[in-house]
């Protein structure tokens, strides 16, 4: 199964977030901030970070970043509504998928397979 790091500060987005994904067939652990997402990167073994990128502590694109640095088999996503702030020069944001809010539900399930269509076929 799939196992998806959702870091969301929105209590509501959060929730929303994480029960379309289980529902989906999705394993989803929700964070409220990136410093709390963090160590559960270091200590399991994630598919997804799907992250906001406007964030308190520490934002998604940093995130992204330690993620990249602690568990670099784990892809990326972001999600926002803030789409200019994942385009600042002044720091490298790693590869990842971008996804502005608003979307609906619907379209996060079809992103998140599509990420996930190779390893998918492979495991059939």
């Amino acid at each position: 199964m799939i196992r998806i790091l959702l870091a969301e500060d929105d209590e509501a987005m959060r929730a929303y977030l994480s029960r379309a994904l289980e529902n989906a067939g999705y394993e989803v652990y929700a964070v409220d901030r990136g410093t709390m997402a963090l160590p559960l990167l270091e200590d399991g073994e994630f598919d997804l970070l799907l992250s906001d990128i406007v964030m308190p502590e520490m934002d998604g694109i940093e995130l992204a970043q330690r993620c990249s640095e602690v568990s670099p088999r784990t892809k990326v996503m972001f999600i926002t509504g803030f789409a200019a702030v994942s385009l600042r020069s002044n720091r490298e944001a790693p590869q990842a998928k971008v996804l502005s809010k608003p979307f609906h539900l619907r379209d996060l399930v079809l992103e998140v397979e599509r990420m996930f269509e190779d390893a998918q076929s492979v495991s059939l």
